[in-house]
Parts: C-alpha cells; sequence; structure tokens
C-alpha cells in the first residue's frame, strides 16, 4: 500500500510539473542560459569600461577637482555684474513662458488629430503620430542648435526649440487625455442634434481643458530649467551667463547662479503647483456634480 501510494505520488508531482514547470525551479539548460547571459553583460560592462578609459585613477582625479570646485563656490557671489545674471535669469524665464505657452496653444488642435475616438482614418492617424514621435526623438538642446544656426543667437532660438520639442509632447499626451474622457456627454450633444464639431467643443474639451493647463504648467517649471542649458549653446538666458563664468572659472558668481536658479525654480514650482491643484480639484469636483 505503501509503495502504490508512492507511485502515484511520484506520478502526480509529474502531472504537475509538467503543468507548472516554473514552480519546480529552473531547468539545466534555464540556468546554463542565466549564466551566459550574465557573463555577456559582464564582459560587456567590461568593455564599456575600457572603451570611455574609466579607471579608478581618473574617478579619483575628477573626485579631486569637482572638490576644489566646490571649496571655491564658497562663498557665493554675484559679482560686479549681477545685473546681467538677474537679466539673463529673466531672459530663461520668458524663454520658457513663451515657448510653453505657444507651443500649449499649437499643441491642442493637433491633439485630436492624434485621438482614435476623434479621427477615425487610421492612416492619418498613425502618420500624425509618427509625426509626433519624430519630433519627439530629436532633443531640445539638438533644436537649440539648429535654431542657432537658423535666426542667431540669442533668446529667439530658445524659444523655437522649446516650441518645437514641446509641441510632440503636448500633442501626444493631450491626445491621450481626449481619448480617456467620457465619450458619454458628446454622444449625447450628438443626439440631442449637435454636431460633432459641437460635441468635441462641448462634450469633449471641458473634460481635459483641465489636464492640458495642468500639463502645460509643469512644463513650464521644466523649461525653466532647460533653459539654462539651451544658453549655453547660444541661445539666451541664463545659461549664458554659466558658461560665460566658468570659461574665467568665477565659481563663486556660478554658485550664485545655480543657487538663483533653484530658487526660481523652487517659487515657480510652488505657484504652478497650487495652480495644477486647484485645476485637477476643479475638474473632480464639477465630475461629482
Amino acid at each position: 500500500m505503501p509503495r502504490e501510494h508512492a507511485e502515484m505520488s511520484g506520478s502526480t508531482i509529474e502531472s504537475w510539473r509538467q503543468r507548472t514547470p516554473r514552480a519546480f525551479g529552473a531547468t539545466p539548460g534555464q540556468r546554463l542560459t542565466r549564466w551566459l547571459g550574465g557573463a555577456a553583460f559582464l564582459a560587456w560592462l567590461a568593455w564599456s569600461f575600457w572603451l570611455f578609459d574609466i579607471t579608478p585613477q581618473r574617478l579619483w582625479n575628477g573626485l579631486s577637482g569637482l572638490a576644489t570646485i566646490l571649496r571655491l563656490m564658497v562663498p557665493p557671489s554675484p559679482g560686479e555684474l549681477w545685473f546681467d545674471i538677474l537679466k539673463g535669469m529673466a531672459e530663461s524665464v520668458a524663454m520658457a513662458f513663451i515657448g510653453t505657452v505657444i507651443a500649449a496653444l499649437i499643441a491642442v488642435p493637433l491633439s485630436f488629430l492624434g485621438a482614435r475616438n476623434i479621427l477615425t482614418v487610421t492612416l492619418l492617424r498613425f502618420s500624425v503620430r509618427r509625426l509626433f514621435d519624430g519630433i519627439r526623438g530629436v532633443d531640445q538642446l539638438i533644436w537649440a542648435l539648429a535654431y542657432v544656426r537658423a535666426v542667431g543667437l540669442g533668446p529667439l532660438a530658445g524659444v523655437l526649440a522649446i516650441i518645437t520639442s514641446d509641441l510632440a509632447v503636448l500633442a501626444k499626451l493631450y491626445s491621450e487625455a481626449i481619448e480617456n474622457a467620457d465619450k458619454r456627454q458628446a454622444e449625447g450633444i450628438i443626439a440631442s442634434g449637435g454636431s460633432r464639431l459641437q460635441a468635441i467643443r462641448y462634450g469633449i474639451l471641458p473634460q481635459v481643458l483641465p489636464v492640458m493647463i495642468a500639463q502645460a504648467l509643469y512644463f513650464f517649471e521644466s523649461n525653466t530649467r532647460s533653459a539654462a542649458i539651451l544658453g549655453v549653446v547660444g541661445a539666451g538666458g541664463i545659461g549664458l551667463q554659466i558658461a560665460e563664468r566658468i570659461k574665467v572659472r568665477h565659481w563663486d558668481e556660478v554658485a550664485f547662479i545655480i543657487l538663483l536658479m533653484i530658487a526660481t525654480v523652487a517659487v515657480i514650482d510652488l505657484i504652478s503647483g497650487q495652480l495644477r491643484k486647484r485645476l485637477i480639484g476643479r475638474r473632480e469636483g464639477a465630475a461629482v456634480l
């Protein structure tokens, strides 16, 4: 009897092993594959370190140089040209604001062309989405370099770079918000005799408009930081002031500019955060009513 029970248990275990093989651990072939994959990853990592000449000596020298720079940054000082620093910071904020507003306005109609529930022509919608992907695939800094060549040095190149890069991202985010909107309101407008354009205007847009504004506010905050990098390549703003002071190694003034940037972004983040909360709260309240 115990022998039959043991045979029965063995067959049951084998049956469960065939149904759920992962529950009984990895097979020898799977373990070999994992070891080979781990060895290949370590080999690739070692080759990357060798290719980039990453050595402990270089890392130590770099950290030592960074520590020297940090010591020279204390105490921060605005220097004699403090007015130029404030002007550059104002230019960066203005670049971020103008670029974000224009990009958000243009992205609204484009987002409807990329929404599945608005544009039902698959080929056209696919083309619009791929256009968004193509523009989004180019970094903002690359756009800034191109516009500096096209329109010359100054904030205009930075504004155009922000518009171009944010346009595709906002259009994609807006189109996803439109696709997730409640379609019953639009269907009710059409059922009562309204046109499709009226259904979009009064049935969908009021639902997604708070989300669109909230996302635009977040991009404004993000673009304020990005504007500093754009200035390094000649697109104006506070980045130009940083680049000039790094060249002459005025690290105390660089520290002052960094602190000014942190304070400015913090204030913008605080204000935009409160606005986003009000917009989202208002939308939730309207949904409840």
